[in-house]
Order: structure tokens, then sequence, then C-alpha cells
């Protein structure tokens, strides 16, 4: 995991210096088709933003994190509910989505390329259970009792309703949940390897490969391993992916 620190120094919650005792992990999506970080970062960063601040982003495109906040900092990611506020005792931490979704009205959005948007949706997970399993490590939290969603939080009444980031993954049919999310940070702190490691659709591992740069067409990859299904190609391809992601 590549951890960034890129404070959100000119923002008025950063400014306001006000900290948490951390009881609970967060987690967002950014509700718009923008995998850059920076995009993010570069809003957020201004005296006169004062509508959100995260304690960290997740680009998209590489699954580094930039964390915008010391962790203990009180942010203003989940706003309130009938029991409270979120942001008194959880940290923050926004997914950035793909570029090939537009949205169609609410939480509702339609697809240009999917293989691309799951490649970036897999590397932002992984990411994310990564990091969930750091700070529940850093800050002695239960992974399966004391980590949400927005929109798990919206249900507890900590929050306002949204309903990121599962609407996310249900849209692209990943067959990523919380309570499987949980599993996998769990799992990643007990020091064992999550099945999210490795991708096993060909249409990922190409997209993957080419934003690398390794492979410069994907479309001519993707087009020989469907011709020879489950064949040598389609094995080299996987395993030298998995081998990359494991090294980085």
């Amino acid at each position: 995991m590549n951890i960034v620190t890129s404070y959100l120094t000119n923002n008025p919650c950063y400014k306001a210096g006000r900290k948490i005792a951390v009881k609970g992990l967060m987690l967002h999506s950014v509700g718009c088709a923008q995998p850059s970080a920076k995009v993010f970062i570069n809003t957020f960063n201004k005296s006169t933003y004062n509508a959100a601040c995260v304690h960290a982003f997740i680009d998209g495109n590489t699954g580094t994190v930039y964390q915008t906040l010391p962790w203990n900092h009180r942010g203003w990611h989940g706003g309130s509910g009938k029991n409270g506020s979120c942001n008194n005792t959880h940290i923050g931490v926004e997914i950035c989505e793909p570029s090939g979704i537009k949205y169609s009205g609410g939480a509702t959005f339609t697809v240009t390329d999917r293989a691309a948007a799951l490649a970036s949706v897999k590397r932002t997970y992984g990411s994310a259970v990564e990091l969930f399993a750091y700070l529940c490590k850093s800050y002695g939290l239960n992974p399966i009792t004391d980590i949400i969603s927005h929109n798990e939080g919206n249900k507890k009444g900590i929050a306002t309703a949204h309903c990121d980031p599962e609407h996310l993954w249900n849209g692209l049919d990943t067959g990523f949940t919380m309570d499987g999310f949980r599993r996998d940070v769990r799992a990643f702190m007990a020091g064992e390897k999550s099945k999210i490691d490795e991708y096993t659709d060909i249409e990922s591992i190409a997209w993957d490969l080419n934003h690398r740069g390794i492979v410069s067409d994907k479309h001519g990859l993707i087009d020989a391993v469907k011709a020879e299904p489950n064949g040598r190609l389609y094995w080299l391809a996987r395993k030298a992916l998995h081998y990359i992601r494991e090294r980085d």
C-alpha cells in the first residue's frame, strides 16, 4: 500500500484542528465519475471550500491512498442523523469512482466501459482493505463491528442519507458487499492473502496490463484469450499481473 500525505491545509476543517477519539471507520465513494484523487484534493484544498473534508482519497487509476487529514482529526465526511454524527467518532475514506460510468440521477448510472470500471473498482477495493486493516490495527478496532459504509451510517442514524459505496459495487455487479469487505479486512489483518488480490477475468487483467504500459493492445489480448479459454496465454497474463501487483 502506498500512502501519500497530502493534507488539506487550506480547508477550514483542517484549520479548525479539532481532534476525535477514533471509534470506527467509514467507507465512502465520491458519487461522480472521477478516478483521480488529485482532482478532489485540488477542489477541497481551498479556504473557501467548507462543504466537506475527508481523511483520505483512494485513487481509482493507481490505488494510491492520499491522506488528506491526520487520522485523529475531526473530518466533515458523513454529516449527522437522529443519533448524532459519525464525524465525531469515525475516520472517513473516499474511494474514487471510474471514469467509464455516467450518472442519470441519484445513485443510478450507466457504464460505457465495464471492463475498465471493474478494474478500477477492484483496485480501490484492494487498497481500501489494506488501509482499513492498517487503521484497525493502529486504533485497536474490530473490523467486523467497527467498520461501516456511509449507507450503513445513515441506517444507524449517524450520517446523512447516502447509499455509497454499495450503489457503486451493486451497479457494476462486482459481488462486493460491506460484510465481505469487513471479512477481507479481518483476513488481511491475520496475514492471509485476500481473494481480491488476484484478478481472474481477462477483461480486468487486460485493462490493468494495458494501464501499466505492459500490453499495448488490450482488446487483442482479450480476443486471443477468448479464442483459447483457460489456455497458456490466459494463465501467463493472470500470473504475471498477480506477481506485479504483489510486488507493488
